[in-house]
């Protein structure tokens, strides 16, 4: 997975947004009141949604990726050490191995300090480049321990074993919330369900039938409602799907592409 600089984050978010309200200002200038007006509405907020979805899904793989590959960097470290390097030239041998996603900014790090870059800022550098939780919370560490001086290697190994408990307790946690997620999804499926059997079994049947002296909704009408609700459950469903299972809104989009492209082949399709 490629690494997703913040610029084309906002570039992404840019160009999504005035796409999207170009085919909003579209559909209002030119379909207002027609029954392609609502989809326009539609393509509008996946238009809005989709692009920056999938950056922020890649970025989260590129930067999982980097999380996961600490503890065997700081084991190498730990083990170059060891046979009587110093703690550069101990990165410097650690960087000649493989480690995913964060194999590229360790070399990076080493071609800064044969430039002449100090050891800790070198490594500062390559926290604010990497930008996860577990890089900012490690990398303050070892800069004090090269600054202490001594047997550093002996961070090394004890930060590793935190990074992988950090890790596995990630991961429980992400096996703990699936269930919930799967619960917002049957949810949202229920609730379609619910809108074409409405949908066929009363408004339908009983469109001609006045009630009260008061007629009932027609059914393109009422097919119009319901195709605005489904569009507000999915995008809101899928934030909070984003923000449980990732404590982030913006990893929500992904789930509301996907909720927002259900509802609409539902509706397409079956009504």
């Amino acid at each position: 997975m490629p690494k997703i600089e913040r610029l084309e984050k906002k570039i992404a978010w840019t160009i999504s947004i005035c796409l999207g309200i170009c085919v909003l200002a579209t559909a209002i200038l030119t379909l207002w009141g027609k029954p392609l007006f609502d989809e326009y509405i539609f393509f509008a907020v996946v238009i809005i949604t989709f692009p920056p979805a999938v950056l922020d899904y890649i970025d989260y793989r590129w930067k999982k990726s980097v999380d996961e590959h600490l503890p065997d960097l700081f084991r190498s470290i730990v083990q170059a050490q060891q046979t009587g390097m110093t703690l550069p030239q101990a990165v410097e041998e650690a960087s000649k191995r493989h480690y995913g996603s964060l194999t590229g900014e360790l070399r990076r790090m080493v071609a800064q300090m044969s430039w002449g870059l100090s050891f800790e800022k070198a490594f500062q550098s390559l926290s604010q480049r990497v930008d996860t939780t577990l890089t900012k919370r490690s990398v303050p560490l070892i800069v004090e321990a090269s600054r202490a001086g001594g047997q550093i290697e002996k961070v090394f190994d004890p930060m590793g074993k935190f990074v992988q408990s950090t890790l596995m307790l990630r991961k429980e946690r992400q096996t703990q919330i699936r269930p919930y997620l799967a619960v917002i999804y049957v949810a949202f499926f229920v609730f379609l369900v619910t809108i074409i059997l409405l949908f066929k079994t009363f408004f339908v049947q009983m469109a001609d039938i006045p009630i009260m002296g008061i007629a009932i909704l027609t059914p393109e009408e009422a097919k119009k409602i319901f195709f605005h609700m489904s569009i507000i459950q999915a995008f809101f469903s899928g934030l909070i799907a984003g923000k449980m299972g990732e404590e982030t809104m913006t990893a929500g989009l992904k789930h509301c592409v996907i909720l927002l492209a259900c509802g609409y082949i539902a509706f397409k399709f079956l009504l």
